[in-house]
């Protein structure tokens, strides 16, 4: 059998034990935390790579798209030195993975899964100046969104709900106090240039060579 057929003597860390993707950064490997369908955060355990309840999602807020992160990526200092034009001051990451929202037009209805996903674009989400960068990418091969090689190729509704999700997913209505912006939206060579700051920040936080 061939090394690379035979089968993993256990099951692999989401984050740490799996690898981005052969083609990173242009088609990069999702691990799927929650779906549009989910009333609940899910989120995964850093210690143990379990997918656990993170909270219960508030108020009627759903993210409408497969929202995960890609695999051995850190939002460090590299990442909160990408300035991008019209955004927000930002001081540091956020120290989590970096994340992915991921179009298709075929229900998917669990989460704890990987999907291969064409990277076009994201959001420059800040809280607290804190970089918290939303990568946008598309099911490969799906046969709506599949084609799509730039953020500015979606309709525009359709990203606006996805900063109005981030805006307000962690609000209170009648909270003036949120300090979370959505701006700027950038394209696919800018995401690059974040998912390979991302993964130098994970190599030298875990001493990757």
């Amino acid at each position: 059998m061939s090394p690379s057929l035979r089968p993993l003597p256990h099951r692999p860390h989401p984050w740490h034990g799996l690898d981005p993707g052969e083609k990173f950064p242009d088609v990069v490997t999702a691990y799927i935390e929650i779906v549009p369908t989910d009333g609940v955060k899910y989120e995964i355990d850093k210690h143990s790579g379990f997918l656990k309840v993170d909270r219960p999602q508030r108020f009627s807020n759903f993210c409408p798209t497969l929202y995960g992160f890609v695999p051995r990526t850190y939002c460090g200092a590299l990442v909160a030195a990408c300035q991008i034009d019209g955004g927000p001051q930002v001081t540091r990451g956020d120290g989590d993975p970096l994340d992915i929202c991921v179009l298709s037009d075929r229900p998917i209805n669990r989460g704890d899964i990987l999907i291969e996903a064409r990277v076009i674009g994201g959001l420059r989400m800040v809280e607290n100046e804190e970089a918290d960068d939303k990568i946008i990418g598309v099911l490969l091969n799906d046969p709506t969104y599949g084609g799509f090689d730039e953020i500015w190729q979606l309709p525009r509704p359709l990203v606006d709900r996805l900063r109005h999700y981030f805006l307000t997913y962690k609000t209170i209505p009648g909270d003036q106090r949120s300090k979370i912006t959505v701006d700027p939206i950038y394209g696919r060579s800018e995401a690059h240039r974040i998912l390979h700051a991302a993964h130098q920040d994970y190599a030298d936080k875990y001493s990757v060579s």
